[in-house]
């Protein structure tokens, strides 16, 4: 798989994932892959919620593995 296929479907699971966030008052922006570790960036009531690391780790890094099984982590970049 391509950087750019890895990119689109990196984007297609947050896209998946977002309608969630926002729904909460928040959001998530994709800001780097970078040797198979995705970096997001929560926004919103994301940043101050007291369960975005179990959010991330079990929604959206979960979420992005299935449209990208090679992505290894999936980190926020406050």
């Amino acid at each position: 798989m391509t950087a750019q296929e890895t990119h689109d479907n990196v984007e297609k699971a947050l896209e998946e994932i977002r309608p969630f966030l926002m729904s909460d008052g928040g959001n998530i922006k994709l800001l780097s892959i970078e040797n198979f570790i995705v970096k997001v960036q929560l926004e919103g009531a994301c940043t101050g919620c007291s369960v975005n690391q179990m959010t991330l780790k079990n929604g959206v890094e979960a979420t992005i593995k299935k449209y990208a099984p090679q992505i290894e982590e999936v980190i926020n970049v406050a």
